[in-house]
């Protein structure tokens, strides 16, 4: 048996009818009711603590209670001044409790949590890095920036920080949607007992990957379609990590994440970094001979971005009319997926006050939204009015329209709620080209369920 200690330290004592210090309140919330505290000389036991742990309050203006056997390290906690500072390192006998082999964080002297080393979900958890107790050899870096990592996020325990802000911006963009996603990712492999569970183990570590590139994609471009440039920067930054560690440094396919970073660095004006995302993907376009249209036409794009932010329209204007010529070859000249072409050339335009050529490319991005939304309702009506009836043909057109995404849908409201702005404050009324846009928009609503949106916009 291994029993605990007790020595009083200036006036202070752990004792029955004295309240314990609020170390002692977390030590028996995370090892249960079995760790008992008496006042007694210091080998005069009445109570025994758990089997795997062994504790001593050593006297002295800077108490510390510490382990005397058991498991290394298994608790430490000390008062400094007014408060008392905890830390857990491995596990420990209950269940019920924390476990963090190899782990150690610091809570400082606010009021602690109820989720102490559990990390609430929905909620960002904040732990703070004891720089003694991390392991040699292998700095942590912060998530965004890279810097010395601080902090840790407390729920999932894998992803760092150098700073809360850093922290907060993570959790505001993706790391909410994938905390959890990422522990199977980030934490080591066991030991398999045969080839085949290796292979099986890797192959689902590469699922999981994908999975997070494209998740971390989608996000990102909703936030750029949403005007949050700021907000997608963290989810793009996942984005190109988990393609680098599925592809490798040099693959086509982390041009994506790459213009992402770019498109958003151009919406905060931040220009030259723009410029480096762009050169990047530039740069892995040139050195693939079987690049597809559809990564052309979205460089493209990008760059006829930055050229109309730095104000050069005919440098951008050559950009965007090659973007278009790629995303036709590749979706149609009349594909929702061409559409961003038509819309940006139009702003160029627009910029220049050549508002006839700038009104033309809007009513052909309103029609392709129009035509989209049309075939949508009318496939999803048809399903619901006669789903017996539907024959094979019909069948295949159902299958063949995909429903909005979340980025499909906040291109769409971003792209015809700027054209309605346009028209509506036109010196120029033209009442029918206004009537689609709001039509369109109408259909919009309706397709994503926003009932009341859609009456209204009616």
């Amino acid at each position: 048996m291994q029993e605990a200690d007790a020595v009083s330290g200036e006036n202070e004592a752990l004792g029955r009818g004295r309240p314990a210090p609020p170390a002692a309140e977390v030590l028996q919330k995370a090892h249960g009711a079995c760790l008992q505290w008496h006042l007694g000389p210091a080998r005069r036991h009445q109570r025994h603590a758990p089997p795997a742990l062994a504790l001593r309050l050593c006297p002295g203006p800077h108490a510390l209670l510490r382990l005397q056997r058991g498991r290394p390290g298994a608790v430490c906690a000390s008062r400094r001044h007014a408060g008392w500072r905890v830390r857990f390192r491995t596990g420990n006998c209950n269940p019920a409790a924390p476990r963090h082999a190899g782990s150690a964080w610091l809570l400082g002297n606010a009021p602690l949590p109820g989720n102490v080393g559990r990390g609430g979900s929905g909620r960002m958890n904040v732990q703070q890095l004891v720089p003694l107790a991390l392991p040699r050899g292998r700095p942590l870096s912060c998530e965004l920036c890279g810097g010395p990592a601080q902090l840790r996020c407390g729920a999932c325990r894998v992803t760092y920080y150098c700073d809360v802000d850093h922290q907060k911006a993570d959790w505001v963009s993706i790391h909410e949607k994938i905390c959890q996603l990422l522990i199977p990712i980030r934490t080591s492999f066991p030991f398999f007992n045969s080839e085949k569970e290796r292979k099986h183990g890797m192959e689902q570590l590469l699922h999981r990957q994908k999975h997070l590139v494209d998740l971390t994609h989608k996000v990102a471009q909703k936030f750029v379609f949403e005007g949050k440039h700021e907000e997608a920067i963290p989810a793009a930054l996942h984005s190109l990590r988990f393609s680098i560690d599925t592809c490798g440094p040099d693959s086509v396919e982390l041009v994506p994440a790459y213009l992402i970073l770019a498109e958003a660095s151009t919406g905060l004006g931040h220009l030259t970094q723009a410029e480096e995302y762009l050169s990047q993907a530039q740069w892995i376009v040139l050195k693939t001979s079987d690049c597809s249209n559809g990564i052309q036409s979205k460089l493209h794009r990008n760059l006829g971005l930055l050229y109309a932010a730095k104000g050069n329209f005919e440098e951008s204007l050559y950009h965007l009319a090659t973007d278009i010529y790629f995303a036709s070859c590749a979706f149609g000249t009349h594909d929702i997926s061409t559409s961003g072409g038509y819309f940006h050339m139009a702003n160029v335009f627009f910029r220049q006050n050549k508002m006839d050529i700038a009104d033309s490319l809007y009513t052909e991005v309103t029609d392709i939204w129009h035509a989209h939304f049309s075939r949508l309702i009318r496939v999803q009506s048809q399903t619901l009015t006669s789903p017996a009836e539907i024959n094979i043909l019909s069948e295949e057109e159902e299958i063949s329209e995909e429903p909005l995404n979340e980025a499909q849908q906040a291109e769409a409201s971003q792209v015809l709620n700027a054209i309605l702005d346009i028209k509506e404050q036109a010196p120029k009324q033209q009442p029918a080209k206004t009537a689609s846009v709001v039509h369109a928009l109408a259909m919009l609503h309706y397709l994503i369920l926003d009932l009341p949106k859609a009456s209204s916009t009616e």
